[in-house]
This record gives structure tokens, sequence and C-alpha cells, in this order.
């Protein structure tokens, strides 16, 4: 069972403040959207997890993440198999403090076989604009190297 933040760690989040803020507009939505695939595209463990609060739950396909720390675990384990990652994300829809997208994002494994993995997320913002849970639905389809659609350098 997924142990829950202490008075200190919450009181870290308190501290913290990651704008744009809720209640969202259409324009810092799509900030936000726009920070969260930058953080992703970093493939920087450390980095993303400051965004998401202590006590942060996420589902992430059939797996179940509490915090900080597991978040951490998830994406270093994530990244050490789904290589040269790149990813991009499109708002969906917004409310006050709730912001669904949709997603894209290509990665091979060590054998060199090449997924592009297509996915929806809903995501709810703490007052501070730390991401406080993530729902995220995501498909992989194998491709083939020639069918990559994203080239960027890192």
């Amino acid at each position: 069972m997924p142990e829950l933040a202490t008075p200190a760690q919450l009181a870290v989040d308190a501290a913290e403040s990651r704008p744009p803020l809720p209640p969202f507009t259409l324009e810092t939505a799509k900030a936000k959207v726009k920070a969260a695939e930058d953080a992703w595209n970093s493939r920087n463990p450390e980095k993303v997890a400051l965004a998401y609060t202590v006590d942060s739950q996420w589902r992430n396909r059939s797996e179940f993440i509490q915090g900080r720390d597991q978040i951490r675990e998830f994406l270093t384990r994530k990244w050490s198999t789904e290589l040269d990652y790149r990813l991009q994300k499109t708002l969906w829809s917004f409310t006050e403090n709730r912001i669904s997208v949709k997603f894209e994002y290509e990665y091979h494994t060590d054998s060199g076989q090449w997924y592009r993995a297509y996915g929806n997320e809903n995501w709810e913002f703490a007052p501070n604009g730390l991401m406080q849970r993530r729902e995220a639905s995501i498909n992989d389809v194998p491709i083939h190297e020639s069918e990559r659609k994203f080239r960027w350098k890192r």
C-alpha cells in the first residue's frame, strides 16, 4: 500500500509553486502542456518528478504509482528501456484545475524495434500548480525506423 505524505512533505508542496497556476485559461493550459512536453523530453526523472505533488497519484497503463519517489523510480525504469524517446503532447480540453491531453511518442528497445505510443492523459492540479493526479491510457504500435515522425535532435 502506498505511503501517505507526511506533514513535512505536504509543507514542501505548499512552499513550491509551478506556474502557470489554476484556474487555467486557454493560454495557460497550452503553456502547462508545453512545459510537460519539454520536461518529459529531457528524460530526466529528477526534474520531471518535481512537477508533481509529493503524494501525487498516477495510473500509467495498468500500473498504479504514488508519490515522487515512485514517480522517479518509474521514469528511471521507463527511460532505461524506451530508448531515444521523443514525445509530442497536444491540449485536448481543460477546466479550472484539470487538463486533458492527447500524445504520441516514439522510442526503440535495445533490440532495435521502434514503437509509436498513442495515448490520453487526464491531469488534476493542486492550487500551487503541481500535478496531484495523472491518469494515462497508452497503446504501443510497432513501427519501422523509416516510419518515424519525431526525428529532432535531443
